[in-house]
């Protein structure tokens, strides 16, 4: 049997967005035996480019029932049947989360009729189901609504089951041995893992770690590892997981700090290249002894977190190279220029003279901080602040001057952004020249929900 499903949201992000309409058809593999389609108020605002595209305005969903008074429903016309959609992550996830925030773990096997469509029906320009259904001729009555579009892919899924009459005798299901997974990995287990950031762990037959991962999408990422044919290397370590463990982080750059700390600590067998940087070139600085800020470039220790880190000497070479002349600070107190007098920029009235004493550390200093404030956490005391797990919960990472010092969650429907609960919410970490790295990039190329200095 079927549950051939579609639904309408208030957005693309099952963790931050809701249901608005619901369909699902029960279909024996004949014919249509059962079906329910229902608006469901979101208890949020509909924007207006969803109801352009939907037609469901807030009117509409203002009577309607909430997804809590529906749950039991969809639970009871689903269980035991295979659940049908079309791009089916998408659905699957949305009805997953809403169960979730319930406290009810739903799982149903997945059939994705998109992909189905790619293997018995290959050549069409589009698999979208509006191209897809016109390319085949099928009627949509009311697309962009659950029931018209839920009526289209049970179409589709008739022509499918007529395309190859195995799927009947359940051929959909993964063959375990063919790739050559683990007898002991459970294959329901997969079902459980959320379409959501967070970092994951493969262990062997013994428990023990062989290797850990993030993602974005933990779901779309291990089932990758579990398909992958590309070295042998990947297919061995496939062969080895007998068990699979995840964490949600609500956000990818908790699940990049995440990750770098537990392969530091359980230096898992297949995260070999993953333990050590390529980072091994940094900028440091350093007050001398004449009270002159200076700066070098050199290769990085443990001992030292660099202001900033590199791949290459050249690459730290020229960054450094364009800070001197960016905020006209001397060559020699940059170590750029090795000599027991001025340096040479000075002798062509480029340099104001701090390697001769001509210039007061008051007045080099002055252009030396501007150039520290380019490395981003220079003494900063700051929580970096993103979503969370759910939509209640907020992540923070703590930076004390400069230096991070773990993450914690916290619900803001509760504390707020009360500077006293999110210092409280804050599990210490370790700080290292990749944890820094990884922030840094990361504030870089992403936008986060809100920076808190403190």
């Amino acid at each position: 049997m079927y549950a051939v499903i579609d639904i309408e949201t208030t957005g693309g992000s099952a963790r931050h967005e809701r249901i608005t309409e619901i369909a699902v058809y029960i279909h024996d593999g004949k014919t249509i035996v059962d079906e329910y389609a229902t608006l469901v108020n979101p208890e949020r605002n509909i924007p207006y480019f969803i109801t352009s595209l939907t037609g469901i305005t807030n009117e509409m969903v203002e009577d309607a029932p909430k997804f809590y008074e529906v749950a039991r429903k969809i639970v009871e016309l689903t269980e035991g049947n295979v659940f049908v959609a079309h791009n089916a992550r998408f659905d699957y996830s949305f009805i997953r989360q809403e169960f979730g925030m319930l406290g009810y773990n739903f799982r149903r096997p997945l059939l994705d009729t998109v992909s189905l469509s790619r293997k018995l029906l290959p050549g069409h320009r589009s698999y979208s189901l509006g191209n897809l259904c016109k390319d085949l001729g099928i009627e949509i009555s009311g697309r962009h609504r659950a029931s018209g579009d839920a009526m289209a892919t049970v179409r589709l899924l008739e022509l499918l089951l007529e395309k190859d009459k195995a799927l009947k005798s359940g051929s959909l299901i993964k063959n375990r041995k063919a790739a050559k997974l683990h007898p002991a990995l459970d294959m329901a287990r997969l079902e459980e893992i959320p379409d959501e950031p967070g970092i994951y762990y493969f262990h062997d037959e013994a428990g023990e770690v062989i290797y850990v991962g993030k993602s974005r999408n933990l779901s779309q990422r291990v089932n990758t590892h579990l398909s992958n044919n590309t070295s042998g290397r990947a297919m061995e370590m496939r062969s080895l997981i007998a068990d699979i463990t995840w964490e949600r982080t609500g956000n990818e750059l908790i699940a990049l700090l995440l990750e770098s700390a537990e392969i530091k600590s359980k230096k898992p067998l297949f995260n070999r290249a993953q333990r050590r940087t390529g980072f091994r070139w940094g900028i440091y600085s350093h007050t001398d002894e004449n009270s002159y800020i200076r700066f070098e470039y050199r290769n990085v220790n443990d001992d030292e977190i660099p202001l900033s880190l590199f791949t290459s000497r050249d690459r730290a070479r020229g960054k450094l190279e364009q800070i001197i002349n960016d905020y006209n600070l001397c060559q020699k107190l940059c170590g750029m220029y090795e000599t027991d007098g001025p340096c040479f920029h000075r002798q062509v009235s480029l340099c104001r003279g701090a390697c001769c004493g001509d210039e007061e550390p008051q007045s080099y200093n002055e252009r030396a901080l501007m150039a520290l404030d380019e490395f981003i956490f220079r003494e900063r005391n700051f929580f970096i602040i993103d979503r969370g797990r759910d939509m209640e919960e907020r992540s923070a990472v703590k930076i004390v001057n400069g230096k991070y010092e773990g993450f914690g969650f916290f619900n803001v429907n509760d504390v707020g952004f009360g500077l006293t609960a999110v210092h409280d919410c804050i599990k210490k970490a370790a700080d290292n020249r990749d944890i820094q790295v990884i922030i840094k990039s990361y504030l870089k190329n992403h936008r986060v929900e809100r920076i808190i200095d403190f």
